[in-house]
């Protein structure tokens, strides 16, 4: 009876130690921002509003995290109200046919202390093509303003081409840089 006992403790233990957990990003706390090179010279910056985001690890340390991401591309927000029309319009994101862009990771591999060489697709303008993004865990720890739950901090970084999704093709290199620099941060909770 006792070694039965044992037995389902430690069933209990390893189910609770390798379940998958669902994290969610937590929009007061979290940001999805770009930014490109305007003639050369200036970093223009600039983030979207309204996206879902959500990670899926059985890991402490997120070294199995599989990642999904859903942009409203309408939700781009430059602070300049004229340039976000421009970018919603046919031109670029052509938000009215494409209203949504995604990303799903496709494996993480470890690359340093907390960091991970990320790769995943990313859908933008009906195009797919494979990106990779360096992510790197903030660290864990306990949001006293949720009653002490869980919260992990990640942020993602890397480089798009425009050119790959065909984005502001009319717009060449010398005026808008084809590499766009993103720089994700979020505060993840336990998906109740």
């Amino acid at each position: 009876m006792k070694k039965l006992t044992l037995f389902f403790a430690f069933l209990f233990v390893s189910i609770g130690l390798f379940a998958q957990t669902t994290w969610t990003a937590d929009p007061y706390h979290s940001k999805l921002g770009f930014t490109v090179t305007h003639l050369g010279i200036a970093d223009v910056p600039g983030h979207f509003n309204t996206y879902d985001v959500s990670i899926v690890s059985s890991k402490e340390d997120f070294s199995d995290a599989v990642i999904e991401l859903t942009v409203q591309t309408n939700s781009i927000d430059t602070r300049v109200e004229p340039r976000d029309n421009h970018l919603k319009s046919a031109d670029f994101f052509d938000a009215e046919k494409h209203p949504t862009m995604t990303f799903k990771s496709t494996s993480i591999e470890k690359s340093g202390q907390d960091t991970y060489t990320l790769k995943g697709d990313l859908t933008l303008l009906g195009v797919t093509k494979p990106v990779t993004m360096t992510m790197k865990h903030r660290g864990t720890t306990q949001n006293p303003n949720a009653d002490g739950a869980p919260v992990a901090g990640i942020q993602i970084t890397g480089e798009i081409k425009r050119s790959d999704f065909g984005l502001g093709s009319k717009f060449p290199a010398p005026m808008i840089s084809d590499g766009v620099q993103i720089k994700a941060d979020g505060e993840f909770g336990h998906k109740k």
